[in-house]
C-alpha cells in the first residue's frame, strides 16, 4: 500500500543564505566608499537583499 510522503525543500534556506551574502557585499561597499554615490547603491543593494532574504524564508517555509 502506498502511503503519504512529505517532501520538503531547502530552497528557502539556500536563497536566504545567497541574499544575505549579497547584503554583506552591499554593506561592505557602503563601508569601503563612504559619502559617494557608490555607497548609496551599496546600501540600497544591502537593504533589498535583506528584504529578499526574509521573503525567501517565508515563501518557502513548510
Amino acid at each position: 500500500m502506498a502511503g503519504n510522503q512529505a517532501v520538503s525543500t531547502d530552497m528557502g534556506v539556500g536563497l536566504s543564505v545567497l541574499f544575505v551574502l549579497v547584503a554583506v557585499v552591499g554593506a561592505a561597499v557602503t563601508f569601503a566608499t563612504p559619502g559617494t554615490e557608490i555607497a548609496a547603491w551599496g546600501f540600497a543593494t544591502a537593504v533589498v537583499a535583506g528584504v529578499l532574504a526574509i521573503t525567501a524564508t517565508h515563501l518557502y517555509s513548510n
